[in-house]
């Protein structure tokens, strides 16, 4: 496991219950996709999104975002399925494993912290999901 935290990061607000069902249904995920071991990395960082980036997920406004990476190095997803991990319901795990309810409700979460969720994956290299939370900014005082 690798943390990576960028200085001076703003803050979010955030349900501190559903942060940790978030970060812990990700990690479980990357877990379960290196069988073999390997190397799950959190990253945060700042991030500044203009309306174009913003465009494909309704309800988030540009602006300022604290963005965190959780990447793995395991199988990775295939292309024909990654537009539906987050479809409720879906799953690759066998019936025993997962109910495939994951990662629909790590993106309802996110939505409903004004937030997003991407996902990008390369087959045998791995999977990140970039997690993306509105920061707080604070007026200035006279």
């Amino acid at each position: 496991l690798k943390i990576r935290s960028a200085p001076g990061l703003p803050p979010i607000l955030a349900d501190v219950t559903q942060f940790n069902q978030v970060m812990i249904n990700l990690c479980v995920n990357a877990r379960d996709a290196m069988p073999g071991g390997g190397c799950i990395e959190i990253a945060t960082t700042q991030i500044d999104l203009d309306e174009t980036a913003t465009r494909a997920h309704p309800g988030v406004a540009p602006g300022p975002y604290v963005q965190i990476a959780v990447a793995d190095t395991g199988v990775g997803i295939p292309p024909e399925i990654i537009d539906h991990i987050f479809d409720p319901f879906f799953t690759t795990k066998a019936n025993d494993k997962g109910t495939g309810l994951g990662l629909s409700t790590v993106r309802g979460i996110m939505k409903g912290h004004q937030g997003f969720i991407v996902a990008e994956s390369t087959v045998g290299t791995g999977t990140t999901f970039f997690l993306y939370f509105p920061a707080l900014v604070r007026a200035a005082t006279a």
